[in-house]
């Protein structure tokens, strides 16, 4: 929604270039009259018919810092223009700036700066009042103003565009043009120009003197400043860019360790236990008997599968068998070999025992030795 209400100026005051400083006491809290064609034209909410429909605007609305700032900077023009003011119509419509802003009890009061000479005459001579023109969220439902008011419109997100100098706004008489406190908050500098009624020359922008009575001086300044801003940002970029590429291989190697976390626990999980291996090794040494019974010559290359094809092709010359047939085809050919029941059993040797016969060649053994020192024919005994 767009919405221009009334205020007032305040204790106005001419510099030395005849421009008109002057504080404006700008929107109130409280209740708000509109039509219901401004509020609801589609008649979204029933309010369209309503000759006037009681809009709240509350302290979190008028205060809003965001919404505040959003003033500060913009033109003010003679009435209302027909269009929103912008860069590009800027020039037709502007005859001063809101320089700052402050609160005033229940207002909110802007310091101004009126720069045309017919615009400070009309002030002069009696267009006293000021009308805010931005635009507004409305939110509908059932609300309630200070003094007990019913309100079914509630303002929010207040954003500025203009202020307006009119004959009769609709914040009411409590905001017009009269004697009150002077502007306080413009900035310093604008401030000391107004009670010399000196213009400022010179301004210090980080560390860097700019005379503003040089266009040429101050437009190099701004250059260079511009040139170590783009400088700031390009490094700034190339950063950023970095430490993008630098997370991204961080991902990766993250989930190259998970991967390698993964692939260690799967192999920990795979690892045969001794049960197992004892098995396969009953298995394999089944499998090898089975195929010398079958009169294969066995080797130590030679692996089960291997054994069982040998069995298969030598019994059955010409067969076509693979995989899972080979080994059907051998355990059918197989079932009934004769192996020994001991296969892959591992038996225990227990404590070794001497024969008759070997203590008798060990005596010999020995006897040797100890005459050896006789001789030949002694030793030979």
């Amino acid at each position: 929604m767009y919405v221009a209400d009334r205020l007032t100026l305040d204790a106005p005051r001419r510099t030395a270039d005849g421009y008109m400083a002057v504080r404006a006491k700008s929107a109130r809290t409280g209740v708000y009259q509109y039509s219901g064609v401004e509020v609801d034209p589609d008649n979204k909410h029933g309010l369209r018919d309503q000759a006037v429909v009681n809009v709240l605007r509350d302290d979190a609305a008028v205060f809003d810092k965001r919404a505040v700032h959003s003033f500060i900077g913009k033109p003010i023009t003679d009435d209302h223009p027909t269009e929103a003011v912008t860069a590009d119509n800027w020039r037709d419509h502007s005859r001063g700036a809101i320089m700052g802003a402050i609160r005033d009890g229940d207002h909110l009061a802007f310091d101004l700066i009126l720069m045309d000479a017919a615009t400070i005459a009309k002030v002069e001579s009696g267009k006293a009042e000021l009308s805010n023109g931005y635009s507004a969220a409305l939110e509908f439902g059932d609300f309630k103003g200070p003094g007990g008011e019913v309100c079914p419109v509630r303002q929010a997100s207040i954003t500025g565009n203009h202020i307006a100098i009119v004959d009769r706004g609709r914040a009411g008489p409590s905001c017009r043009i009269g004697d009150a406190a002077p502007c306080t908050s413009l900035p310093s500098n604008i401030l000391d120009s107004l009670k010399t009624e000196k213009p400022v020359k010179n301004y210090t922008l980080d560390g860097l003197t700019v005379d503003l009575a040089n266009a040429d001086t101050a437009i190099a300044t701004c250059d260079t400043l511009k040139a170590q801003r783009d400088e700031a940002r390009g490094k700034l970029t190339a950063a950023d860019a970095k430490a993008v590429t630098d997370a991204a291989t961080i991902v990766a190697k993250d989930a190259e360790i998970a991967a390698l976390k993964a692939d260690k626990a799967a192999l920990e999980a795979a690892k045969p236990t001794p049960a197992q291996l004892r098995d396969a090794a009953k298995a394999f040494a089944i499998v090898v008997a089975k195929g010398k019974a079958a009169g294969i010559a066995v080797t130590d290359a030679m692996g089960e599968d291997e054994i069982k094809k040998a069995v298969v092709d030598k019994a059955m010359p010409g067969n076509t068998y693979v995989g899972d047939h080979i080994g059907i085809a051998f355990e059918a050919l197989t079932k009934d070999a004769k192996i020994d029941d001991t296969v892959a059993v591992v038996q225990p040797l227990g404590s070794p025992t001497l024969t008759n016969d070997a203590d008798k060649s060990r005596t010999a053994f020995v006897d040797r030795l100890s005459n050896a020192w006789k001789g030949p024919q002694a030793a030979a005994a």
